[in-house]
C-alpha cells in the first residue's frame, strides 16, 4: 500500500468493493463496533483490535502479530 487512507478514503473504498463494514468485520475477525469506532475517529487505532482494524482498512502502516498461541504461529 502505497498510501494512508483517511477514515472517508476507507469508507469509500469498502463501498467501492461492495462491502458493509460488518461485513468487512466478518471477514477479517474483527469486532464490527471496533471497526465503526475507529472508521468515526472515536478509536485511534495505537493498540489491540483498533490497530488491527485501522491497518485492515489501510488507515495506519503497521503489522498485526498473531497472539501467541495461535494457529498460524510458526511450529517450533
Amino acid at each position: 500500500m502505497d498510501e494512508i487512507r483517511t477514515a472517508a478514503q476507507a469508507k469509500a473504498w469498502l463501498e467501492h468493493q461492495g462491502k458493509s463494514v460488518q461485513e468487512f468485520a466478518r471477514e477479517h475477525g474483527v469486532d464490527p463496533a471496533t471497526t465503526y469506532q475507529v472508521l468515526s475517529g472515536r478509536k485511534k487505532g495505537k493498540r489491540g483490535e483498533a490497530h488491527k482494524v485501522a491497518v485492515l482498512l489501510g488507515m495506519k502502516d503497521g503489522i498485526i502479530l498473531s497472539p501467541p498461541g495461535d494457529a498460524t504461529e510458526a511450529k517450533k
